[in-house]
């Protein structure tokens, strides 16, 4: 029992410790090299684990007219990259925050209109702050959480 004990323990302290200091949301971070190079090239390259598979299917299938801009890529990379995004998105993580108020029939496309993300937000951040040059938009993850492409979100 006691060595259950300190194995839990040291656990919780290896967890504890990985983490910058207050990371109260972690998302799974970006591991696959293509998909960091290709989408971080304009924006940081979002956690799979923020929208459901079908979500980025559709984002992949349409990057000619990709939020205004032509992000098309060779198809072996938007494959390679589609591949990636749609097996470690929010629908395929057990209890994912994310998917909380995604019904089945409804395809998001972008993180800042999912349920989960407003209610972090629209209350949290005021209109001023979306306007500040430094943000920018509201898919400046960066600009509010420093340690975003790690996948902590924490309230900075």
């Amino acid at each position: 029992m006691r060595t259950l004990t300190l194995t839990l323990a040291a656990t919780a302290i290896a967890i504890a410790l990985a983490a910058p200091a207050g990371a109260d949301e972690r998302y799974p971070p970006v591991s696959d090299p293509l998909t960091k190079k290709e989408c971080g090239e304009c924006h940081m390259a979002f956690q799979p684990a923020f929208l459901p598979a079908r979500s980025w299917d559709r984002i992949m299938k349409t990057l000619s007219d990709h939020f205004g801009e032509d992000a098309s890529l060779p198809a072996d990379k938007t494959e390679a990259i589609r591949k990636y995004l749609t097996a470690n998105a929010a629908d395929k993580l057990w209890r994912s925050k994310m998917m909380r108020g995604v019904r089945k029939d409804w395809t998001p496309l972008r993180i800042t209109e999912l349920p989960r993300w407003k209610h972090e937000h629209d209350k949290e951040v005021s209109p001023r702050r979306w306007k500040d040059p430094k943000v920018g938009s509201k898919a400046n993850c960066l600009a509010c959480h420093r340690h975003a492409e790690k996948g902590y979100y924490d309230d900075d």
